[in-house]
Parts: structure tokens; C-alpha cells; sequence
């Protein structure tokens, strides 16, 4: 396990992809926006999913073009606070590539702005 630390709140082996290869690609900004996510939110931020190989990403059926591939993207949740409530902070730091799930948000960096919401129950 990599506990190389990379922000006050974050250690690598957080982002490492989930298939044991253990490989992890990282955007700096990325780190920085979830590091200002931490801050504001005050609370820690549970990393579901950060890197993933494009196989691996093919594997759990991620989207042919995830942002997770570039190391721009993680799979969010903070205990006690909802999903919704995570989106709406996230965009407040900066966050470009917001999605709403049942039980995790989903934020990214990607060059341009988009949302969308794929929670079962609204």
C-alpha cells in the first residue's frame, strides 16, 4: 500500500486502481479541488474509485471515454452527507464533471462542464 502523501487529507494509494495492479495516474488539479472539497466539506472524503486501466474500466463496464483512464476523475462519498449535497459543494470549488449516484458523486476535471444524475430514487 502507497502512503506517500499527496495533499494534507489524500495519500496515493487512495487513487491506486482497484483491479491489484496497484497502478495509479494522477491530475494535479484533481488533487487540488478534492483537497478544497475536504476543506469546505470538513469532513473526511471517501475515495470509491479514483484511476482505473482502460481494462479494468472496460471490466466494470465504466464509460468508453471515463475520465478515470486520465487520472482526472474519483468516485466520491462523505459519511453523513448526501450525495446531492456533495455535487453542489464540489461545484463550488471548481469541480467541471459532476454526477449524482445512489450512494456516491461522481467529480472530475475534464476540459468542459457537464452534469447529470443517475440516482434510482429522486
Amino acid at each position: 500500500m502507497n502512503k506517500i502523501k499527496i495533499s494534507e487529507n489524500f495519500s496515493l494509494h487512495e487513487f491506486e486502481c482497484r483491479d491489484g495492479s496497484n497502478l495509479v495516474k494522477l491530475d494535479e488539479e484533481l488533487i487540488d479541488k478534492l483537497q478544497k472539497l475536504r476543506v469546505l466539506v470538513g469532513k473526511p472524503i471517501i475515495v470509491n474509485s479514483g484511476y482505473r486501466t482502460p481494462e479494468y474500466n472496460a471490466k466494470i463496464g465504466g464509460a468508453p471515454k471515463s475520465q478515470h483512464m486520465e487520472g482526472k476523475a474519483a468516485d466520491i462519498r462523505v459519511t453523513g452527507v448526501t450525495p446531492v449535497q456533495v455535487a453542489k459543494l464540489a461545484k463550488q470549488v471548481g469541480f467541471r464533471g459532476v454526477g449524482i449516484y445512489d450512494t456516491f458523486t461522481h467529480v472530475d476535471v475534464r476540459a468542459t462542464p457537464t452534469e447529470w444524475d443517475y440516482r434510482t430514487k429522486k
